[in-house]
């Protein structure tokens, strides 16, 4: 399976089963950022990520705690 930056959901999941003692109401962008491009299975360009798509990773996050 590969990620890219439209799976919010399933980038979401990865992070909490990397980081489950991580609050991402807490985490800032460019650490999000960081840890989605480093996820084995992320596959797109690292340079069409934007804050609208943050946000929507954060937001998934905090749903499926």
């Amino acid at each position: 399976m590969s990620l890219q930056w439209i799976d919010s959901r399933d980038i979401a999941i990865e992070l909490i089963e990397l980081y489950p003692e991580i609050d991402p109401t807490q985490v800032r962008f460019t650490d999000l950022r960081d840890w989605i491009v480093s996820l084995d299975e992320f596959d797109d360009d690292v340079d069409h990520c934007n804050e609208k798509i943050l946000e929507a990773v954060q937001m998934c996050w905090i749903d499926e705690q």
